[in-house]
């Protein structure tokens, strides 16, 4: 049974990789269904344009769930892939914290108090049935006040905001390093003992006193898996996303406790506690020190501070994975850590992973596209030296003149574009050539997702190279706009003094939504060449398909004038 369990782990460990690459996308990119025609902006300067800025302040986490239909006959189904993976997100969270030393013991010690005090089988099951209920219901409220207290709308527009980044970034980091050993987290003992004493109690109140007493005992663990859960998902934009993320997280934790409960006989197969728990709290701390460095970066690429290029966070990535490895074998081990007296077979297996994600890291630091991690590693763009090319920063043809912003905005794989509306605009009316609107940002792990996994099609990017003029446009860049470009937007109900939220008002005004990636392909005349516009779109297929469809309208407009 120990060794089932430590697979579990193993496999908790595969998935939740990619789930917490998939809510930490979620952090300015969620793009889910439109609700039907109950946001509406208006132009601005228009009669109802001060009710309609009441209305978009108070419904900024609905424009931040926007996204525009390409297929009407499925209106809800990003909406729901989206809380779904965050409540498995949520559920793989929970099913890591049973493994960690502040919960794992107590299983025992909860088990043991149903089975005593309940009078006859039923009411023990019953009573556990109530604890585990007891657990979702705090957890979840938890996440409901987080939600109600910074509200979902203010969390996606922190989600942007470049010191914001850096503070989580050593919230995490704190985190980490407290998994590691060096600290832990605790809350105040008067308050665990208030409520240990009041899980005495009989009836609901005991139980439900009992579940909060198993909250507040293991904060030293959940605090940073719950903190990590809620600062990603919380900023996806929905009012929803850290009820679900917590919803899936209690799920977990409550449903081990109750089958333990009802099958008190189980308990004879787990494993004895010991260094092992340890082992995996500290692999745990590594991992999240990892992906911490995701918010370093978006704050250094939205202010282009260049302190943490490209090969700069591989190079730490890779440091963390030899350790992470040589410490599963037991060549690293912390003061508090057990001798590991053999390597096991899970440990080597785990410590073989550790290694091959190292050694596959190794050749990005040459340039390699690592499509793997793709989306949290920094843009080619920031790297200094790239193996058959000489520099990677200049992506404009030397043969015209120099862009607006681009000697520190970049387009990947080489796509002669602009960053600049207006410019590219002109251009395209004096090439003929439809415009391609890319809204995106430094921070949005959905566009380099679909730049590594679609653009890179040899087919996607010869239309874009060839056949569209590409304007990227980043809504969360940092750069200060002179003096005279400055204006108060009445859309965004702020002071639009930088140039992310130049075009972030554009996105609002013209698109009614401020979610990335925003793809809209617009003709020399201004207007959309296909209605709606997508945002995310792995299927390369009917990305192409957009794509024709935009060159079919445009080159029938063409034949019109």
């Amino acid at each position: 049974m120990k060794k089932i369990l430590i697979l579990v782990l193993i496999a908790a460990m595969f998935i939740a990789f990619p789930a917490v690459k998939s809510y930490a996308s979620l952090v300015q990119d969620t793009t889910l269904s439109a609700p039907p025609d109950d946001i509406q902006f208006t132009e601005v300067g228009s009669a109802k344009d001060s009710a309609a800025n009441k209305i978009i302040k108070d419904s900024v986490v609905k424009d931040t769930l926007t996204k525009t239909k390409v297929d009407s006959a499925k209106p809800a189904s990003g909406a729901s892939q989206t809380l779904f993976s965050i409540f498995v997100a949520g559920f793989i969270a929970g099913l890591i914290a049973f493994l960690l030393p502040c919960i794992f013991p107590m299983v025992p010690l909860t088990v043991s108090y149903f089975t005593k005090r309940a009078e006859t089988k039923g009411k023990g099951i019953q009573g556990a049935v109530i604890y585990g209920v007891s657990i979702i219901v705090i957890y979840v409220v938890l996440g409901l006040l987080i939600t109600l207290i910074f509200g979902a709308s203010a969390l996606n527009e922190l989600a942007t905001d470049g010191f914001f980044n850096v503070f989580i970034f050593l919230i995490l980091l704190i985190f980490g390093i407290s998994f590691l050993g060096a600290f832990e987290i605790t809350l105040p003992s008067s308050f665990v003992n208030k409520m240990d004493s009041k899980s005495d109690s009989k009836g609901l109140t005991g139980i439900f006193f009992m579940a909060a007493t198993l909250a507040v005992v293991s904060f030293s663990c959940t605090g940073p898996l719950i903190g990590t859960l809620l600062v990603t998902v919380g900023q996806s934009g929905g009012f929803l996303a850290p009820i679900m993320g917590m919803f899936g997280f209690s799920l977990a934790l409550a449903l081990i406790f109750v089958t333990f409960a009802i099958f008190p006989n189980w308990l004879t197969s787990l494993p004895k506690s010991g260094g092992w728990l340890n082992s995996v709290k500290v692999v745990l701390g590594l991992i999240e020190i990892a992906l911490a460095l995701k918010f370093l970066s978006t704050a250094d690429l939205a202010y282009h501070w260049g302190i943490l290029d490209r090969e700069v966070f591989i190079s730490i990535w890779i440091v963390i994975a030899f350790i992470l490895g040589f410490y599963i074998i037991g060549k690293i081990k912390f003061s508090h850590d057990s001798d590991v007296p053999y390597v096991s077979t899970p440990r080597l297996f785990l410590a073989g992973v550790a290694f091959t994600f190292a050694f596959y890291l190794i050749p990005g630091l040459w340039g390699a596209p690592l499509k793997a991690v793709s989306a949290l590693v920094p843009p080619l763009s920031t790297q200094d030296f790239v193996i058959g090319q000489a520099d990677v920063s200049q992506t404009s043809s030397p043969t015209h003149a120099k862009r607006k912003y681009s000697d520190f905005l970049h387009i990947p794989h080489n796509i002669d574009g602009f960053f600049d509306y207006q410019e590219a605009l002109a251009y395209a009316r004096e090439v003929k050539k439809p415009l391609f609107l890319d809204f995106t940002g430094h921070g949005c792990v959905n566009c380099r997702e679909m730049e590594a996994r679609v653009w890179s099609d040899s087919r996607v990017l010869k239309k874009l190279k060839e056949d569209y003029i590409v304007v990227s446009l980043y809504t969360d860049d940092k750069t200060a706009l002179p003096e005279s470009e400055q204006f108060d937007s009445k859309v965004l109900e702020t002071r639009v003094n930088s140039i992310g939220k130049k075009f972030k008002h554009l996105q609002a005004e013209r698109f009614n939504t401020i979610s990335q990636p925003y793809y809209v392909l617009l003709g020399t005349d201004e207007k959309e060449l296909v209605s709606p516009p997508i945002g995310v779109e792995f299927s390369i297929d009917k990305y192409l398909e957009y794509l024709d469809k935009g060159l079919s309208e445009f080159a029938k407009k063409k034949s019109n004038e």
